[in-house]
């Protein structure tokens, strides 16, 4: 009998003093990006890609790792560089098909833009660059474009 109201007493404490949660709200606080870049951004990326694109054609090492963000610097290897430059023909001219934020895995937007070649009506291949805001070149992404 004791070892019943101790257990009574024991589980009427644990109510007495339980805590009544109410108002959980959880909050994931997202950084608002622009709809669209502005044209001095668009100018700065733009610029800043086809210098890339120039010293990729060139295979001038010391000025593509000028354009190059910090964080992608110790990964693109020669054998990355050459692999990009045989993914897009760099003989070619590239004119802005569209601009925009291309969502990363953690949730952030960078800015992008999205090249074709100049003359290529269908634009059936596209070619990506992801910037920094600084206008430092993290990613390029050749890709054919699936209609």
């Amino acid at each position: 009998m004791k070892k019943i109201l101790l257990g009574l007493t024991m589980l009427a404490a644990q109510l007495m003093f339980a805590q009544k949660v109410t108002g959980v709200k959880v909050e994931k606080v997202q950084k608002e990006a622009p709809a669209q870049l502005s044209k001095e951004k668009i100018s700065l990326y733009n610029d800043n890609f086809l210098k890339f694109v120039t010293a990729l054609k060139d295979s001038d090492r010391p000025a593509v790792d000028l354009l190059l963000s910090e964080k992608v610097k110790e990964i693109v290897t020669d054998d990355v560089l050459k692999k990009v430059k045989e993914g897009f023909d760099v003989n070619k001219k590239l004119e802005i098909l569209k601009t925009g934020y291309h969502k990363l895995m953690d949730g952030s937007n960078l800015p992008s833009i999205h090249y074709k070649y100049a003359g290529d009506s269908s634009s059936k291949e596209v070619i990506m660059a992801v910037f920094e805001e600084d206008g430092k070149i993290l990613g390029v992404m050749p890709a054919k474009k699936e209609k």
